[in-house]
């Protein structure tokens, strides 16, 4: 993403959170098996000239294996792992307090890490800041856009646009429902959640006009209980089909199944906790970005200099984002539809934000003959609901 995302957002992952495949699946059960606060290392012994790895650290605010937030970074970790001459330096459930200095600073002091991946939002400022002015030599790269001028010029950022995916998924949800009502759940009304949500039922009416989605919002990112709550809530009105944008999607796909509901996830992906009726996701492809990374930090390249692009940024085109797999519900006719929309969203015949596109209000706020790309400056400023959504952000 741009330095345009340098935008105020209350706590910490609100500017967060392919196929992600099978296989890719199974490495996440051998996350599983390390405890959350483990350190672990993965070391190829053909290195470099000298025979020195690459040592790269990864820092994750929660559980490795939480069908979530952080189990789509940890599953790009694990990609470049895989590569020669790297060794993968490993801290999980870190806080974003002065801690995720002392876990960085054992990795670099300790490990020898020359590249560090703090992967949460709350991580940034000022604790990747006040890291990257002590070591000028390290690199830093953090998932978000929030480097500005006068910060340290080794910290680079990266980031990844889901309303694409989002739109898909929405198109997927209303060709699945029977029942003609769709529901989500998600954490707060910040901007990268009420994208998604938009996306969403922008998709589902690009498919059925007259479709409405009801969207609880729980208060925060990690509170099971209401996450459960709105789940049963929204299956209690008779709604068939779930959508969920909070920092683990795993108590929602897993209480819509209970209820004989279908469900869309996100972040990584959730099949294996609905197999009957998961549909797809919209997942990160974090190791795209990874590997993009490690290929130019292994040629000399530098963030600090210019070599390294400052922020990457990108979507289906560019493989950051992708579809999980499709479920038992889904159609031939859906999964041929997601994936001509697909193609359409990577050769640039479609755009979500075209307008015109009104509001739940009936208010327009993108006009007819305007296109804003995913990447847009613009869609920072979105802090409202379109048309079709039932409920309110304030």
């Amino acid at each position: 993403m741009s330095t345009h995302r340098n935008i105020i957002y209350v706590p910490r992952r609100q500017v967060i959170r392919g196929l992600l495949a099978t296989a890719a699946f199974a490495a996440t059960t051998k996350l599983a098996g390390c405890s959350s606060g483990s350190e672990t290392g993965t070391t190829d012994t053909a290195g470099d000239a000298s025979g020195k790895p690459l040592t790269i650290g990864f820092v994750y605010v929660g559980a490795k294996d939480d069908y979530g937030w952080n189990q789509a970074h940890a599953l790009g970790a694990q990609e470049i792992a895989k590569l020669p001459g790297v060794k993968l330096v490993e801290q999980a459930s870190v806080p974003e307090t002065k801690e995720v200095q002392e876990v960085m600073r054992s990795m670099i002091e300790q490990d020898g890490a020359t590249v560090i991946f703090p992967t949460s939002f709350g991580y940034f400022n000022p604790h990747v800041v006040e890291m990257a002015k002590q070591y000028p030599d390290v690199q830093f790269f953090h998932c978000s856009t929030l480097w500005q001028d006068g910060m340290p010029t080794n910290i680079g950022n990266y980031y990844a646009d889901t309303d694409e995916g989002q739109f898909i998924a929405g198109r997927v949800a209303a060709q699945s429902t029977k029942s003609g009502k769709l529901g989500f759940v998600a954490a707060k009304p910040v901007n990268p959640v009420i994208r998604n949500i938009n996306g969403f039922i922008m998709g589902a009416r690009s498919v059925k006009p007259d479709i409405k989605m009801q969207v609880i919002f729980t208060g925060d990112w990690n509170v099971p209980v209401k996450e459960a709550e709105a789940t049963n809530s929204l299956a209690d009105q008779g709604i068939d089909v779930i959508g969920v944008h909070v920092d683990s999607p795993k108590v929602v796909i897993e209480t819509a199944e209970k209820r004989g509901i279908l469900s869309s996830g996100y972040h990584a992906d959730q099949s294996a906790l609905a197999p009957k009726g998961y549909l797809t996701g919209t997942t990160y492809h974090w190791g795209q970005i990874y590997k993009e990374y490690v290929e130019q930090i292994k040629a000399g390249k530098k963030v600090a200099d210019g070599g390294i692009v400052r922020i990457a940024q990108g979507s289906l085109k560019e493989g950051y984002i992708q579809m999980a797999p499709f479920g038992p519900a889904v159609s031939d006719a859906t999964k041929k539809d997601a994936e001509a929309t697909t193609g359409k969203f990577v050769d640039g015949s479609l755009v979500v934000y075209t307008g015109e596109i009104k509001d739940n209000t009936g208010k327009v706020r993108v006009p007819k003959g305007t296109t804003y790309k995913v990447s847009d400056p613009e869609l920072d400023k979105v802090d409202w609901l379109a048309n079709g959504v039932i409920g309110s952000v304030s």
